[in-house]
């Protein structure tokens, strides 16, 4: 009975917040059956029953599922439709910053001797905005300052010329993609772009969010650290390069997004 209990989240039973502890688990199984576990006891107990430690995913309570939901199951698949009957080429746009230190550092160490890494702080970062397609295309901007509305247009300009001359290009709500310039070049195309908005508060639904910027990160950039932006700037590159060999793996973050082909 207890993982049906424990179903109903944290913040049914009193508790700030959505996050199961073996604290907060030995709380309610004391409520409900008058039982008291250490919280030792909780841990192997939650382990029988098929639950585990896990980095929860953040979503902002701002968001609306239903509209999100829509999107993926009506919305989604009459953009493909149409970006196939109007002969473009359909792109998810998104950005990210890239920083000196690593996104994931493990190294070997003593026993209960925690290595310390000594590193000098700063905000110094490649700022990339990225295009991703359906048919594992992938596209990318790299700047060594913050993006503006000037980097979506030139972005945009980038497109058209390597990927395709008529585009539908899907992205967030970024101030940087609503400025002025961005929609007078648009309608200076006379057509040939067309974007489309994705809902407010719903990084998920692009396959850049959770797909290949985690992926960038943690898996082909893992446990680099470089002396500077240059150096940086180069495994970035040879890390796209990697990633544009693996079709089936950008295809697999559509599928993450749940977007189907």
């Amino acid at each position: 009975m207890i993982p049906e209990f424990l179903w109903h989240g944290a913040e049914a039973y009193g508790f700030r917040g959505s996050v199961w502890t073996c604290a907060r688990v030995a709380k309610v199984i004391e409520e409900e059956f008058g039982v008291v576990y250490d919280k030792s006891q909780v841990s192997r107990l939650l382990k029988r029953l098929g639950w585990t430690p896990q980095t929860p995913i953040r979503r902002a309570s701002q968001r609306d599922e239903r509209a999100i939901e829509i999107w993926r199951k009506t919305t989604w698949p009459r953009l493909l439709h149409e970006a196939k009957i109007e002969r473009r080429t359909l792109v998810f746009v998104d950005e990210a910053g890239f920083y000196l230190l690593p996104s994931v550092v493990k190294t070997y160490a003593p026993v209960a001797r925690t290595p310390v890494l000594r590193a000098k702080l700063t905000r110094d970062h490649l700022s990339v905005m990225g295009g991703m397609t359906p048919r594992g295309r992938v596209y990318t901007l790299t700047r060594q300052e913050s993006l503006d509305g000037s980097h979506s247009v030139e972005f945009l300009v980038h497109l058209m010329r390597v990927a395709a001359e008529r585009l539908l290009v899907i992205w967030d709500g970024s101030p940087i993609h609503r400025r002025t310039l961005v929609g007078e070049f648009v309608s200076d195309t006379h057509g040939k772009v067309r974007l489309e908005a994705l809902p407010g508060y719903a990084p998920d639904l692009n396959p850049w969010d959770e797909g290949g910027w985690n992926h960038l990160k943690n898996v082909e950039m893992r446990n680099l650290v470089c002396r500077d932006l240059e150096q940086l700037h180069q495994e970035f590159h040879l890390a796209v390069a990697r990633l544009r060999q693996k079709a089936w793996l950008v295809h697999s973050f559509f599928a993450q997004a749940g977007l189907a082909p």
